[in-house]
Protein backbone atom coordinates (compact mmCIF):
# COMPACT_ATOMS: atom_id res chain seq x y z
CA UNK A 1 0.00 0.00 0.00
CA UNK A 2 1.39 3.23 -1.17
CA UNK A 3 2.27 5.99 1.37
CA UNK A 4 1.05 9.32 0.78
CA UNK A 5 0.90 12.18 3.60
CA UNK A 6 -2.94 12.84 2.28
CA UNK A 7 -4.00 9.08 1.51
CA UNK A 8 -2.36 8.28 5.31
CA UNK A 9 -4.35 11.21 6.81
CA UNK A 10 -7.55 9.95 5.14
CA UNK A 11 -7.33 6.85 6.59
CA UNK A 12 -6.87 8.22 9.90
CA UNK A 13 -9.62 9.94 9.88
CA UNK A 14 -11.48 7.19 8.80
CA UNK A 15 -10.18 4.93 12.17
CA UNK A 16 -11.04 7.84 13.87
CA UNK A 17 -14.37 8.02 13.10
CA UNK A 18 -15.20 4.68 12.79
CA UNK A 19 -14.16 4.38 16.69
CA UNK A 20 -16.16 7.22 17.63
CA UNK A 21 -18.87 5.15 15.80
CA UNK A 22 -18.43 2.35 18.30
CA UNK A 23 -17.48 0.46 15.09
CA UNK A 24 -14.95 -2.08 16.18
CA UNK A 25 -14.27 -4.25 13.30
CA UNK A 26 -14.08 -1.46 10.65
CA UNK A 27 -12.00 0.73 13.21
CA UNK A 28 -9.45 -1.82 13.86
CA UNK A 29 -8.59 -2.79 9.80
CA UNK A 30 -8.36 1.01 9.87
CA UNK A 31 -5.49 1.25 12.32
CA UNK A 32 -4.06 -2.06 10.70
CA UNK A 33 -3.68 -0.56 7.66
CA UNK A 34 -2.38 2.33 9.25
CA UNK A 35 0.54 0.59 10.39
CA UNK A 36 0.98 -0.83 7.00
CA UNK A 37 2.15 2.63 6.26
CA UNK A 38 3.72 3.64 9.43
CA UNK A 39 4.78 0.49 11.29
CA UNK A 40 6.76 2.55 14.08
CA UNK A 41 3.99 4.50 14.82
CA UNK A 42 3.50 3.94 19.10
CA UNK A 43 0.25 5.79 19.07
CA UNK A 44 -1.31 4.12 16.40
CA UNK A 45 -0.33 0.23 17.66
CA UNK A 46 -1.60 1.95 21.28
CA UNK A 47 -4.85 3.00 19.86
CA UNK A 48 -5.53 -0.65 18.28
CA UNK A 49 -4.41 -2.36 21.03
CA UNK A 50 -7.48 -0.15 23.02
CA UNK A 51 -10.12 -1.36 20.07
CA UNK A 52 -8.59 -4.96 20.28
CA UNK A 53 -9.47 -5.53 23.78
CA UNK A 54 -12.86 -3.67 23.54
CA UNK A 55 -13.02 -7.00 20.46
CA UNK A 56 -12.20 -9.27 23.19
CA UNK A 57 -8.92 -9.91 20.94
CA UNK A 58 -6.72 -10.17 24.00
CA UNK A 59 -3.91 -11.59 23.20
CA UNK A 60 -3.87 -9.20 19.86
CA UNK A 61 -4.42 -6.18 22.70
CA UNK A 62 -1.23 -7.68 24.33
CA UNK A 63 1.08 -7.88 21.33
CA UNK A 64 -0.15 -4.31 20.20
CA UNK A 65 0.78 -2.68 23.63
CA UNK A 66 4.08 -4.41 23.74
CA UNK A 67 4.84 -3.17 19.96
CA UNK A 68 3.46 0.46 21.21
CA UNK A 69 6.20 0.04 23.91
CA UNK A 70 9.24 -1.47 21.76
CA UNK A 71 8.44 1.68 19.04
CA UNK A 72 8.78 3.78 22.02
CA UNK A 73 5.27 5.06 22.96
CA UNK A 74 5.40 8.25 25.50
CA UNK A 75 4.39 7.48 28.77
CA UNK A 76 5.04 3.69 28.84
CA UNK A 77 3.30 3.17 32.06
CA UNK A 78 -0.07 3.74 30.81
CA UNK A 79 0.54 0.51 28.31
CA UNK A 80 1.66 -1.36 31.26
CA UNK A 81 -1.29 -0.23 33.23
CA UNK A 82 -4.05 -1.55 30.31
CA UNK A 83 -1.53 -4.32 30.22
CA UNK A 84 -2.36 -5.11 33.82
CA UNK A 85 -5.96 -4.61 33.27
CA UNK A 86 -6.23 -7.11 30.31
CA UNK A 87 -4.34 -10.02 32.67
CA UNK A 88 -6.30 -9.37 35.40
CA UNK A 89 -10.05 -8.61 34.25
CA UNK A 90 -10.13 -10.43 31.18
CA UNK A 91 -7.55 -13.52 31.66
CA UNK A 92 -7.71 -13.45 35.42
CA UNK A 93 -3.53 -14.14 35.37
CA UNK A 94 -2.93 -12.33 38.92
CA UNK A 95 0.87 -12.76 38.58
CA UNK A 96 1.31 -11.31 35.35
CA UNK A 97 -0.91 -8.37 35.99
CA UNK A 98 1.08 -7.45 39.33
CA UNK A 99 4.24 -7.82 37.31
CA UNK A 100 2.92 -5.27 34.99
CA UNK A 101 2.04 -2.91 37.72
CA UNK A 102 4.86 -2.92 39.10
CA UNK A 103 6.76 -2.09 35.98
CA UNK A 104 4.85 0.95 35.60
CA UNK A 105 5.49 2.08 38.90
CA UNK A 106 9.31 1.63 38.40
CA UNK A 107 8.68 3.65 35.20
CA UNK A 108 7.02 6.62 37.13
CA UNK A 109 6.98 5.89 40.69
CA UNK A 110 4.32 8.64 41.22
CA UNK A 111 1.76 7.25 38.86
CA UNK A 112 -1.47 6.96 40.78
CA UNK A 113 -3.48 5.09 38.56
CA UNK A 114 -1.04 2.08 38.93
CA UNK A 115 -0.75 2.79 42.45
CA UNK A 116 -4.82 2.10 42.79
CA UNK A 117 -4.61 -0.52 40.35
CA UNK A 118 -1.91 -2.23 42.03
CA UNK A 119 -4.15 -1.66 45.66
CA UNK A 120 -7.01 -3.08 44.35
CA UNK A 121 -5.21 -6.39 43.43
CA UNK A 122 -3.69 -6.43 46.56
CA UNK A 123 -7.53 -6.35 47.96
CA UNK A 124 -8.70 -8.83 45.10
CA UNK A 125 -6.45 -11.78 46.69
CA UNK A 126 -6.91 -11.09 50.20
CA UNK A 127 -3.29 -8.86 50.98
CA UNK A 128 -4.74 -6.13 53.44
CA UNK A 129 -1.32 -5.18 54.53
CA UNK A 130 -0.07 -4.85 51.12
CA UNK A 131 -3.68 -2.68 50.09
CA UNK A 132 -2.63 -0.32 52.81
CA UNK A 133 0.53 0.30 51.99
CA UNK A 134 -0.49 1.28 48.46
CA UNK A 135 -2.97 3.42 49.46
CA UNK A 136 -0.92 5.36 52.20
CA UNK A 137 1.69 6.09 49.10
CA UNK A 138 -1.31 7.42 47.04
CA UNK A 139 -1.49 9.74 50.24
CA UNK A 140 1.69 10.32 50.16
CA UNK A 141 1.56 11.89 46.81
CA UNK A 142 -2.16 13.43 47.41
CA UNK A 143 -2.88 14.10 50.52
CA UNK A 144 -6.47 14.81 49.76
CA UNK A 145 -7.02 12.04 47.43
CA UNK A 146 -10.51 11.02 49.71
CA UNK A 147 -10.80 8.10 47.43
CA UNK A 148 -7.75 6.50 48.40
CA UNK A 149 -8.53 8.02 52.30
CA UNK A 150 -11.96 5.95 52.11
CA UNK A 151 -10.71 2.75 50.79
CA UNK A 152 -7.51 2.61 53.11
CA UNK A 153 -10.83 3.13 55.95
CA UNK A 154 -12.59 0.52 54.47
CA UNK A 155 -9.71 -2.10 55.15
CA UNK A 156 -9.98 -1.45 58.55
CA UNK A 157 -12.36 -4.48 60.66
CA UNK A 158 -15.78 -2.33 61.04
CA UNK A 159 -15.75 -2.84 64.65
CA UNK A 160 -12.24 -0.98 65.57
CA UNK A 161 -11.82 1.69 63.04
CA UNK A 162 -9.12 4.15 65.04
CA UNK A 163 -11.14 7.39 66.74
CA UNK A 164 -8.58 9.49 64.91
CA UNK A 165 -9.34 8.04 61.76
CA UNK A 166 -13.13 8.41 62.43
CA UNK A 167 -12.98 12.07 63.22
CA UNK A 168 -10.61 12.45 59.96
CA UNK A 169 -13.67 11.25 57.56
CA UNK A 170 -16.27 13.52 59.50
CA UNK A 171 -14.00 16.30 58.78
CA UNK A 172 -13.70 15.99 54.67
CA UNK A 173 -17.79 14.17 54.55
CA UNK A 174 -18.54 18.07 56.02
CA UNK A 175 -16.21 19.78 53.87
CA UNK A 176 -17.74 21.24 51.45
CA UNK A 177 -14.97 22.39 48.68
CA UNK A 178 -14.38 19.02 48.92
CA UNK A 179 -15.97 17.41 45.66
CA UNK A 180 -18.80 15.48 45.64
CA UNK A 181 -17.37 12.05 44.96
CA UNK A 182 -14.86 11.83 46.90
CA UNK A 183 -17.47 13.12 49.79
CA UNK A 184 -19.71 9.94 49.29
CA UNK A 185 -17.03 7.42 49.59
CA UNK A 186 -15.82 8.68 52.90
CA UNK A 187 -19.58 8.60 53.95
CA UNK A 188 -19.72 5.24 53.29
CA UNK A 189 -16.83 3.86 54.98
CA UNK A 190 -17.59 6.43 57.59
CA UNK A 191 -21.22 5.06 57.96
CA UNK A 192 -19.91 1.65 58.05
CA UNK A 193 -17.01 2.31 61.03
CA UNK A 194 -20.29 4.06 62.79
CA UNK A 195 -22.62 1.02 62.33
CA UNK A 196 -19.63 -1.45 63.02
CA UNK A 197 -19.55 0.42 66.56
CA UNK A 198 -23.31 0.32 67.04
CA UNK A 199 -24.60 3.79 66.69
CA UNK A 200 -26.81 2.99 64.16
CA UNK A 201 -28.95 6.01 64.19
CA UNK A 202 -25.50 8.12 63.40
CA UNK A 203 -24.70 5.78 60.89
CA UNK A 204 -28.18 5.37 59.01
CA UNK A 205 -28.10 9.10 58.88
CA UNK A 206 -24.42 9.02 57.30
CA UNK A 207 -25.73 6.35 54.50
CA UNK A 208 -28.53 8.52 53.26
CA UNK A 209 -25.94 11.63 53.28
CA UNK A 210 -23.33 9.29 51.08
CA UNK A 211 -26.13 8.17 49.04
CA UNK A 212 -27.40 11.86 48.28
CA UNK A 213 -23.50 12.88 47.37
CA UNK A 214 -23.27 9.59 45.65
CA UNK A 215 -26.01 10.33 43.43
CA UNK A 216 -25.04 14.32 42.82
CA UNK A 217 -21.79 13.52 41.93
CA UNK A 218 -22.76 11.66 38.55
CA UNK A 219 -24.74 14.72 37.75
CA UNK A 220 -26.47 14.51 34.39
CA UNK A 221 -25.15 11.47 33.96
CA UNK A 222 -27.54 10.08 36.51
CA UNK A 223 -30.76 8.37 35.18
CA UNK A 224 -33.35 8.25 38.30
CA UNK A 225 -34.61 4.90 38.69
CA UNK A 226 -38.15 4.51 36.63
CA UNK A 227 -40.36 1.88 38.34
CA UNK A 228 -42.48 1.86 35.31
CA UNK A 229 -39.89 0.97 32.80
CA UNK A 230 -38.56 -1.93 35.19
CA UNK A 231 -41.60 -3.08 35.29
CA UNK A 232 -42.32 -2.81 31.20
CA UNK A 233 -38.58 -4.81 31.11
CA UNK A 234 -40.00 -7.14 33.50
CA UNK A 235 -43.40 -8.26 31.56
CA UNK A 236 -41.52 -8.10 28.03
CA UNK A 237 -38.66 -10.81 29.04
CA UNK A 238 -42.01 -12.84 30.66
CA UNK A 239 -43.45 -12.49 27.19
CA UNK A 240 -40.68 -12.90 25.24
CA UNK A 241 -39.87 -15.94 27.41
CA UNK A 242 -43.19 -17.70 27.57
CA UNK A 243 -42.19 -21.17 27.10
CA UNK A 244 -39.53 -23.44 28.24
CA UNK A 245 -36.48 -23.76 26.13
CA UNK A 246 -35.84 -26.81 24.21
CA UNK A 247 -32.74 -29.29 23.21
CA UNK A 248 -30.61 -31.45 25.05
CA UNK A 249 -28.38 -31.12 27.35
CA UNK A 250 -24.31 -30.38 26.45
CA UNK A 251 -21.56 -32.76 27.30
CA UNK A 252 -19.34 -30.00 26.69
CA UNK A 253 -16.30 -29.40 29.44
CA UNK A 254 -16.61 -26.63 31.47
CA UNK A 255 -20.03 -26.53 31.85
CA UNK A 256 -21.52 -23.14 32.85
CA UNK A 257 -22.96 -22.85 36.43
CA UNK A 258 -24.81 -19.79 36.67
CA UNK A 259 -24.64 -17.70 40.37
CA UNK A 260 -27.31 -14.85 39.97
CA UNK A 261 -29.77 -13.73 42.63
CA UNK A 262 -30.75 -10.11 44.25
CA UNK A 263 -27.44 -8.26 44.61
CA UNK A 264 -26.19 -8.45 48.28
CA UNK A 265 -27.37 -11.56 48.43
CA UNK A 266 -24.79 -14.06 49.38
CA UNK A 267 -23.38 -15.07 45.63
CA UNK A 268 -20.10 -14.32 45.83
CA UNK A 269 -19.77 -15.99 49.30
CA UNK A 270 -21.48 -19.46 47.71
CA UNK A 271 -19.76 -18.83 44.73
CA UNK A 272 -16.05 -19.05 46.70
CA UNK A 273 -17.29 -21.91 48.49
CA UNK A 274 -18.23 -23.92 45.40
CA UNK A 275 -14.84 -22.93 43.87
CA UNK A 276 -12.95 -24.86 46.79
CA UNK A 277 -13.97 -28.00 44.96
CA UNK A 278 -11.68 -29.29 43.10
CA UNK A 279 -13.91 -29.27 39.39
CA UNK A 280 -15.35 -26.28 39.93
CA UNK A 281 -13.27 -22.87 38.30
CA UNK A 282 -14.94 -19.83 40.00
CA UNK A 283 -14.82 -16.99 37.25
CA UNK A 284 -16.56 -14.28 39.22
CA UNK A 285 -18.71 -11.52 37.56
CA UNK A 286 -18.35 -12.50 33.29
CA UNK A 287 -19.44 -10.01 31.38
CA UNK A 288 -20.66 -12.38 28.63
CA UNK A 289 -24.28 -12.93 28.96
CA UNK A 290 -25.20 -9.61 29.37
CA UNK A 291 -22.99 -8.35 26.33
CA UNK A 292 -24.40 -11.44 24.19
CA UNK A 293 -28.18 -10.02 25.46
CA UNK A 294 -27.77 -6.37 24.80
CA UNK A 295 -25.18 -6.35 21.64
CA UNK A 296 -25.31 -9.40 19.86
CA UNK A 297 -29.15 -10.64 20.06
CA UNK A 298 -30.37 -7.20 21.00
CA UNK A 299 -33.03 -5.77 21.13
CA UNK A 300 -33.03 -7.38 24.31
CA UNK A 301 -35.82 -9.33 25.26
CA UNK A 302 -37.41 -9.73 21.71
CA UNK A 303 -34.27 -9.99 19.82
CA UNK A 304 -32.87 -12.98 22.00
CA UNK A 305 -36.49 -15.09 21.81
CA UNK A 306 -36.78 -14.89 18.47
CA UNK A 307 -32.80 -15.81 17.09
CA UNK A 308 -32.16 -18.94 15.27
CA UNK A 309 -30.85 -21.69 17.10
CA UNK A 310 -27.62 -21.95 14.62
CA UNK A 311 -27.06 -18.06 15.81
CA UNK A 312 -27.98 -19.14 19.51
CA UNK A 313 -25.38 -22.26 18.78
CA UNK A 314 -22.38 -19.84 17.90
CA UNK A 315 -22.77 -17.84 20.66
CA UNK A 316 -22.69 -20.56 23.37
CA UNK A 317 -19.51 -21.77 21.52
CA UNK A 318 -17.99 -19.20 22.18
CA UNK A 319 -18.62 -18.22 25.69
CA UNK A 320 -17.41 -21.76 26.23
CA UNK A 321 -14.30 -20.89 24.49
CA UNK A 322 -13.73 -18.44 27.09
CA UNK A 323 -14.58 -20.55 30.20
CA UNK A 324 -12.16 -22.95 28.65
CA UNK A 325 -9.07 -20.33 28.38
CA UNK A 326 -9.88 -19.51 31.90
CA UNK A 327 -10.10 -22.78 33.49
CA UNK A 328 -8.57 -25.29 31.49
CA UNK A 329 -9.19 -29.37 32.29
CA UNK A 330 -12.00 -27.43 34.95
CA UNK A 331 -14.98 -29.74 34.87
CA UNK A 332 -17.52 -26.70 35.93
CA UNK A 333 -16.85 -23.02 35.97
CA UNK A 334 -19.31 -21.09 37.63
CA UNK A 335 -20.28 -17.39 36.18
CA UNK A 336 -21.54 -15.13 38.88
CA UNK A 337 -23.36 -12.00 38.28
CA UNK A 338 -26.49 -11.40 40.09
CA UNK A 339 -28.33 -9.78 37.75
CA UNK A 340 -28.39 -12.80 35.68
CA UNK A 341 -31.61 -13.34 36.86
CA UNK A 342 -33.06 -11.01 34.29
CA UNK A 343 -31.42 -13.36 31.28
CA UNK A 344 -32.07 -16.74 32.86
CA UNK A 345 -34.19 -17.29 29.50
CA UNK A 346 -31.58 -16.48 27.46
CA UNK A 347 -29.14 -18.19 29.70
CA UNK A 348 -31.64 -21.55 28.62
CA UNK A 349 -31.58 -21.04 25.40
CA UNK A 350 -27.67 -20.88 25.14
CA UNK A 351 -27.40 -23.56 27.58
CA UNK A 352 -30.95 -26.22 27.95
CA UNK A 353 -29.02 -27.79 30.64
CA UNK A 354 -27.51 -25.17 32.56
CA UNK A 355 -27.98 -24.87 36.37
CA UNK A 356 -28.85 -21.98 37.97
CA UNK A 357 -27.71 -21.45 41.24
CA UNK A 358 -29.89 -18.73 43.06
CA UNK A 359 -29.09 -16.81 46.47
CA UNK A 360 -31.78 -15.38 48.42
CA UNK A 361 -31.82 -13.56 51.69
CA UNK A 362 -34.06 -12.06 53.96
CA UNK A 363 -35.71 -9.16 52.13
CA UNK A 364 -35.32 -6.18 54.55
CA UNK A 365 -31.25 -7.24 55.22
CA UNK A 366 -30.72 -7.87 51.27
CA UNK A 367 -32.44 -4.54 50.71
CA UNK A 368 -30.60 -2.29 53.25
CA UNK A 369 -27.48 -4.24 52.19
CA UNK A 370 -27.96 -2.74 49.05
CA UNK A 371 -28.50 0.64 50.28
CA UNK A 372 -25.55 0.42 52.69
CA UNK A 373 -22.75 -0.10 49.53
CA UNK A 374 -21.43 2.77 47.60
CA UNK A 375 -22.53 1.39 43.79
CA UNK A 376 -22.43 2.81 40.37
CA UNK A 377 -24.77 5.40 39.72
CA UNK A 378 -25.75 3.36 36.76
CA UNK A 379 -27.29 1.11 39.65
CA UNK A 380 -30.12 3.91 40.20
CA UNK A 381 -32.69 2.23 42.33
CA UNK A 382 -29.85 1.60 44.94
CA UNK A 383 -29.97 5.26 45.92
CA UNK A 384 -33.61 5.58 47.71
CA UNK A 385 -34.82 2.73 49.99
CA UNK A 386 -38.30 2.83 48.47
CA UNK A 387 -36.40 2.18 44.40
CA UNK A 388 -34.58 -0.95 46.22
CA UNK A 389 -38.29 -2.43 47.87
CA UNK A 390 -39.53 -2.11 43.94
CA UNK A 391 -36.85 -3.46 42.02
CA UNK A 392 -36.42 -6.10 44.77
CA UNK A 393 -39.96 -6.93 43.67
CA UNK A 394 -39.66 -7.16 40.20
CA UNK A 395 -36.92 -9.32 40.87
CA UNK A 396 -38.92 -11.83 42.72
CA UNK A 397 -42.03 -11.67 40.16
CA UNK A 398 -39.62 -12.27 37.42
CA UNK A 399 -37.81 -15.38 39.90
CA UNK A 400 -41.33 -16.58 39.80
CA UNK A 401 -41.41 -17.25 36.34
CA UNK A 402 -38.50 -18.42 35.65
CA UNK A 403 -39.06 -21.03 38.58
CA UNK A 404 -42.34 -22.60 36.63
CA UNK A 405 -40.48 -22.67 33.55
CA UNK A 406 -37.50 -24.45 35.33
CA UNK A 407 -37.96 -25.44 38.60
CA UNK A 408 -35.91 -28.42 38.37
CA UNK A 409 -32.49 -26.24 37.41
CA UNK A 410 -33.02 -23.90 40.12
CA UNK A 411 -31.46 -24.52 43.08
CA UNK A 412 -32.29 -21.95 46.05
CA UNK A 413 -29.60 -21.70 48.20
CA UNK A 414 -30.62 -19.16 51.47
CA UNK A 415 -28.09 -17.26 52.43
CA UNK A 416 -29.28 -16.83 56.55
CA UNK A 417 -29.89 -21.26 56.41
CA UNK A 418 -26.21 -21.39 54.83
CA UNK A 419 -24.41 -19.20 57.61
CA UNK A 420 -26.30 -21.19 60.23
CA UNK A 421 -26.09 -24.49 58.94
CA UNK A 422 -23.56 -24.67 56.09
CA UNK A 423 -22.84 -28.72 55.82
CA UNK A 424 -26.67 -29.55 54.39
CA UNK A 425 -27.11 -26.05 52.47
CA UNK A 426 -23.68 -27.11 50.12
CA UNK A 427 -24.37 -31.35 50.46
CA UNK A 428 -27.90 -30.42 48.75
CA UNK A 429 -26.23 -27.36 46.78
CA UNK A 430 -23.12 -30.15 45.03
CA UNK A 431 -25.80 -32.89 45.21
CA UNK A 432 -27.89 -30.86 42.62
CA UNK A 433 -25.21 -29.71 40.26
CA UNK A 434 -24.14 -33.62 39.99
CA UNK A 435 -20.81 -33.05 42.21
CA UNK A 436 -19.22 -35.09 44.80
CA UNK A 437 -18.79 -34.12 48.26
CA UNK A 438 -15.36 -32.63 48.99
CA UNK A 439 -14.68 -31.31 52.57
CA UNK A 440 -12.87 -28.25 51.20
CA UNK A 441 -16.31 -26.61 50.42
CA UNK A 442 -17.03 -25.78 53.81
CA UNK A 443 -13.40 -24.06 54.63
CA UNK A 444 -13.09 -20.29 53.84
CA UNK A 445 -11.58 -18.91 51.43
CA UNK A 446 -9.21 -16.89 52.65
CA UNK A 447 -6.12 -17.01 50.13
CA UNK A 448 -5.55 -18.44 46.88
CA UNK A 449 -7.93 -17.09 44.27
CA UNK A 450 -9.05 -13.54 43.55
CA UNK A 451 -12.27 -11.69 44.61
CA UNK A 452 -13.21 -9.03 42.75
CA UNK A 453 -16.56 -7.85 44.57
CA UNK A 454 -17.67 -5.62 47.37
CA UNK A 455 -17.64 -8.84 49.27
CA UNK A 456 -13.73 -9.40 49.05
CA UNK A 457 -13.46 -9.25 52.59
CA UNK A 458 -16.57 -10.48 54.36
CA UNK A 459 -15.82 -13.72 52.32
CA UNK A 460 -12.42 -14.19 53.81
CA UNK A 461 -13.37 -14.56 57.38
CA UNK A 462 -14.92 -17.76 58.92
CA UNK A 463 -19.11 -18.04 58.34
CA UNK A 464 -20.89 -15.26 60.52
CA UNK A 465 -24.17 -14.85 61.29
CA UNK A 466 -24.34 -10.97 62.34
CA UNK A 467 -25.17 -9.63 58.84
CA UNK A 468 -28.63 -11.88 59.38
CA UNK A 469 -31.24 -9.95 61.25
CA UNK A 470 -29.30 -6.55 60.73
CA UNK A 471 -32.24 -4.28 59.59
CA UNK A 472 -33.31 -4.89 63.31
CA UNK A 473 -30.75 -2.11 64.05
CA UNK A 474 -32.52 0.60 62.08
CA UNK A 475 -36.14 -0.47 62.32
CA UNK A 476 -37.63 3.19 62.85
CA UNK A 477 -36.21 4.46 59.04
CA UNK A 478 -37.21 0.71 57.73
CA UNK A 479 -40.96 1.01 58.61
CA UNK A 480 -41.97 2.43 55.04
CA UNK A 481 -39.95 -0.40 53.57
CA UNK A 482 -41.07 -3.32 55.64
CA UNK A 483 -44.62 -2.28 55.10
CA UNK A 484 -43.86 -2.81 50.98
CA UNK A 485 -41.87 -5.70 51.33
CA UNK A 486 -44.80 -7.34 53.68
CA UNK A 487 -47.33 -6.63 50.66
CA UNK A 488 -45.25 -8.08 48.24
CA UNK A 489 -46.48 -11.50 46.71
CA UNK A 490 -44.80 -14.34 47.87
Amino acid sequence: MADSDGGYQSLLRAAHRYRSAGMLPEAIRAYQQLLELRPNAPNTWYNLARLQRQAREYDAALSAYQRALDTGLEAPEEAHLNRSVIYSDDLHRYPEAERELETALRLNPSYVPALFNLANLHEDLGRREAAAQAYQRILELEPGNLEALARSAQLQPPTATPDALIETLRTHLDDPRAAAAGRASVGFALARALDGRGEYAAAFTTYAQANRLSRAAAGPRFIPYDRAAQERLIERTIEAFATPAAGPASAARPAPVFVCGMFRSGSTLIEQLLGRHPQVGAAGELDGIPRIAQQALAPYPEGAARSEPARLAALAAQYLRHLSTLFPGRDYVTDKRPDNFLYIGLIKRLFPGAKIVHTTRDALDNCLSVYFLHLDPGMSYAFDLLDIGHYYGQYRRLMRHWRKLYAADIIDVPYDTLVREPRPVMEHLLGALGLPWNEACLQTPQDGGAVKTASVWQVRQPLYQHASGRAAHYAEPLSALREYLTALPA
